[in-house]
């Protein structure tokens, strides 16, 4: 009696077998990173130095010309106390996201984390990144802290809402790190422009910034890492619905990282015109809302979880752009 045709080519299976031990190296090397080079925001920012303290009036708070609020006419008619003040503002909201987000984001690592076997190499990279994200939450709010500004983060009903997403781990992993990826590219996209355009910055926000992309790399790179290895292996329906959840979690991420505090914008009484014209007419703000994902865009593409159907709903959710040949 002849014995069943395997699934798969003994070539198939050694090249599986390759990709493993390639995805392992990936995460071993990435948690070496870790301890190797990591920062602790009580150690390694002076906080208390002189030129680190956070004065609202101070004119490297102001938003530059390149930005759409900082180069409209509203904003370059008010006093310069106040053109800071509003620079510090947004400055302060986006951390203020940002650790909210990492808070979202640690529960869901330990969720996730929670159900690996022993031996996984995921398990100690998952508790690294737990750690370093919690540093981040430390600094973002103590920069926070320091403004004096009543600085609220995410509106409550969306911050409400948002509690779902440490459980996603036990529905989808691979949903998950897309939703990781939704909240950590943009930032990341904005903070590396922040740091390329000439100004001069702040000591304190700069060091905060450098920090974090530096860190924040490798929990991109973990993210992508695991997608590579997850998805081509995902039956075909799962693939196919998370190719469709994809673009509405990262429409939706995007806008919430990159999007005007409202907070901000009735306390400085900005104009209902100027907001739209800044945000909500501008093309150049929604294509920063497109080019802050495009690198997961690219990755979704890759793993084949573009097709026509899919393709749509980026187009609907104002994040599709073709990719680059």
């Amino acid at each position: 009696m002849t014995s069943a045709p395997s699934s798969i080519t003994a070539r198939e299976r050694d090249e599986q077998v390759a990709a493993r031990s390639a995805y392992r190296s990936v995460i071993e090397r990435l948690s070496k990173a870790s301890v190797d080079k990591h920062w602790e925001p009580y150690r390694d920012i002076p906080w208390d130095d002189p030129d680190f303290q956070v004065d609202p009036a101070d004119p490297r708070w102001e938003l530059p010309e390149v930005d759409k609020l900082g180069g409209h006419p509203w904003y370059r008619g008010l006093p310069a106390g106040t053109r800071a003040a509003i620079g510090l503002w947004r400055v302060a909201t986006a951390m203020k996201i940002g650790l909210q987000f990492e808070n979202l984001l640690k529960r869901g690592l330990l969720n996730y984390a929670y159900r690996l076997p022993n031996g996984s190499p995921e398990f100690r990279y998952v508790y690294h990144e737990t750690i370093e994200e919690g540093h981040h939450g430390m600094m973002f709010q103590e920069f926070v802290n320091r403004t004096g500004m009543p600085i609220r983060g995410m509106p409550g009903p969306l911050s409400a809402v948002a509690q779902v997403a440490p459980w996603i781990p036990l529905i989808s992993t691979e949903l998950f790190f897309v939703f990781v990826l939704g909240g950590e590219d943009p930032i990341d996209h904005v903070q590396r422009k922040v740091l390329k355009d000439g100004r001069a910055h702040h000591p304190l926000e700069e060091t905060i910034m450098r920090i974090h992309i530096a860190e924040e790399a490798r929990h991109i790179s973990f993210a992508r890492h695991y997608l590579r290895n997850r998805v081509p292996r995902m039956p075909a329906y799962r693939r196919l619905l998370l190719g469709v959840a994809a673009p509405l979690v990262l429409g939706v991420m995007a806008r919430i990282m990159l999007a005007p505090p409202g907070a901000m914008i009735r306390h400085f009484r900005v104009p209902p015109d100027v907001v739209a014209d800044v945000y909500l007419r501008n093309a150049e703000a929604k294509r920063e809302i497109r080019d802050s994902v495009g690198k997961t865009r690219e990755l979704c593409v890759e793993l084949g979880l573009v097709n026509a159907l899919t393709r749509r709903l980026w187009r609907v959710m104002g994040i599709w752009a073709e990719p680059r040949r």
